[in-house]
């Protein structure tokens, strides 16, 4: 009896180990034609996996990707496609270049800050007037999808006026469009903020009670 334990590892899994057997098998054939015929018989097995794909392109190119990776690139047949080299596969991945930029306020996002910053730029007071109240509004609307349970308008005014560099202030902004409404249009109504109130009432309690079973226990 033959145990995993004393076979060798399986170098893509998720194919089994019969194909790679197939593959190991194929590799032996004295004959380059019967070899061919072999991995394009191999191929097909392996597409099983995902019917759907298996004639899209770009995903038999990766079929016989994997048909070389398995036999560790070793596999003299005639491929539709480059033979893949091992040093290209095993290269690690060139290292991400994250932002620098520094955001105020995450729930806004860069690209508020951005218009905002570029605000300055806007000379017709028509313009400039449109630019105030759209973004007065659309923040206090990233504001309440942030946090939902309410937003003062006094606090939109002084970010917009921070974020714009003092460029853009609201002189009445209670003039703002109302909570409530934009709640809606969020779909949000007040029945779930009543929920979503009391499941946050709720929790607070639950951390001030097991505060103070700790603090008894010490």
């Amino acid at each position: 009896m033959e145990y995993n334990t004393t076979r060798g590892p399986l170098i893509l899994p998720e194919y089994g180990r019969n194909v790679q057997n197939m593959i190991a098998h194929a590799m032996e054939l004295s004959s380059r034609t019967e070899r061919n015929l072999a991995a394009k018989a191999i191929i097909e097995v392996m597409g099983q996996l995902n019917p759907h794909l298996r004639d899209v392109e770009d995903y038999r190119h990766k079929l016989w990707t994997h048909l070389f990776v398995m036999s560790n690139f070793e596999f003299d047949v005639d491929s539709p496609y480059e033979k893949p080299k091992p040093e290209v596969l095993n290269e690690k991945p060139q290292r991400m270049v994250y932002p620098s930029s520094k955001i105020r306020y995450g729930h806004y996002g860069k690209y508020t800050q951005a218009i905002l910053e570029a605000s300055r730029e806007v000379s017709i007071p028509e313009e400039k007037e449109f630019l105030k109240t759209t973004m007065a509004n659309f923040m206090k609307k990233q504001f309440l999808a942030y946090n939902n349970d309410t937003v003062e308008n006094n606090v939109i005014a002084q970010q917009l006026k921070e974020l714009s560099k003092g460029d853009l202030i609201l002189e009445n902004p209670d003039d703002l469009v109302h909570t409530n409404t934009l709640l809606k249009t969020m779909g949000i109504g007040q029945n779930q903020q009543k929920n979503q109130r009391f499941n946050k009432q709720k929790s607070n309690n639950n951390n001030n009670k097991n505060k103070k079973k700790k603090f008894i226990k010490k």
